[in-house]
């Protein structure tokens, strides 16, 4: 297939094109470069890869990009509450009206696959704190990106509005794990480099539960989805991750401690949280047969062995996260 992979040189696409790459699609990637291209520069001689400079809110770049283009995968956004609360209307012109007009825009090209990057924060606080939220829980976004993506699922998922384009929502349990265009803003990846680094964390309400999937097995979901047949992935969302791999912050302290035993770990406890969950990723095992392949545990020993390679020489670099 071509494909359109938007925000392509991100922490998601940059893992995701060369996987598409060497599945023998061919690949388009549009991106507006806000934090670099660099991520890409491993695909580039690839002859199955081509890249568009443009904005995704940009009705002329967007044609432009989905010339010819059989399938889009939307990952470009403002990713993160805390990125969202410091730019809301550029988030909402971005994650929301530029994601709908993306919609649109490929229906009305003859795109077959839409795959929309959405997010497991949509279920905010879930009633129920000895079980699990899955794809047909009550979404409570407590936050302007879970908003947004909300918002963008209620659309995509409308049949009135999709044609014959073929729309598929993914929920994304929080990423860790090393990329080409690498983060240490997130959780698993933050706390590992920082328990190195200075040998002590601080940690902020120890005991809430979030879901998370290592980067490269979110890049295997959106291969899998892709090459599913139309009748299992159509106006479909499905939760990416493993129902195994909820834990609470001090679980991953736990096992970061039993890693680097002379750490000093301290707890800011907190009775409130407006996010608080644990995710049943049956669905999409049941459905399409698609299970993780890494651990929580696998990707603290990925970051363990990136942050003591010297590869990278200052951890807070802002190109290293989503907020400078």
């Amino acid at each position: 297939m071509k494909i359109l992979v938007t925000g392509g040189a991100g922490y998601i696409g940059s893992t995701l094109v060369p996987i598409l790459l060497s599945s023998g699609h061919r690949v388009r990637v549009m991106d507006n470069l806000t934090h670099g291209g660099k991520s890409l520069l491993g695909v580039w001689p690839d002859l199955n890869f081509d890249f568009y400079e443009g904005d995704v809110r940009n009705e002329e770049h967007a044609r432009a990009a989905l010339k010819d283009i059989e399938a889009v995968i939307h990952l470009a956004a403002i990713v993160g509450d805390p990125a969202c609360a410091r730019q809301p209307e550029i988030a909402r012109a971005i994650n929301l009206d530029a994601s709908i007009q993306l919609f649109n825009l490929s229906k009305e090209l003859g795109v077959k696959n839409f795959i929309f990057a959405s997010t497991c924060s949509n279920y905010g606080k879930m009633k129920d704190g000895n079980g699990y939220v899955d794809e047909t829980s009550e979404l409570s976004p407590v936050s302007l990106y879970a908003e947004t993506k909300v918002a963008v699922e209620k659309y995509l998922l409308n049949p009135a509005n999709s044609g014959e384009l073929i729309p598929t929502v993914l929920r994304f349990a929080t990423a860790y794990g090393v990329s080409p265009r690498m983060r240490f803003d997130l959780t698993v990846n933050e706390f590992t480099m920082e328990i190195l680094t200075k040998r002590k964390l601080l940690i902020f309400g120890e005991q809430f539960w979030r879901p998370y999937v290592h980067i490269r097995d979110i890049a295997r979901a959106i291969l899998c989805i892709l090459e599913s047949p139309t009748e299992k992935v159509r106006n479909e969302v499905f939760n990416v991750g493993s129902t195994t791999q909820n834990f609470q912050k001090q679980q991953l302290a736990d096992m970061l401690k039993s890693r680097i035993p002379d750490a000093v770990i301290e707890y800011v406890h907190k009775d409130e949280d407006p996010r608080d969950y644990r995710v049943s990723f049956e669905k999409i095992k049941q459905n399409i047969g698609f299970k993780t392949e890494h651990t929580v545990g696998n990707g603290i020993h990925e970051v363990i062995r990136l942050v003591e390679s010297g590869i990278i020489q200052d951890f807070r670099s802002p190109e290293y996260r989503n907020i400078p």
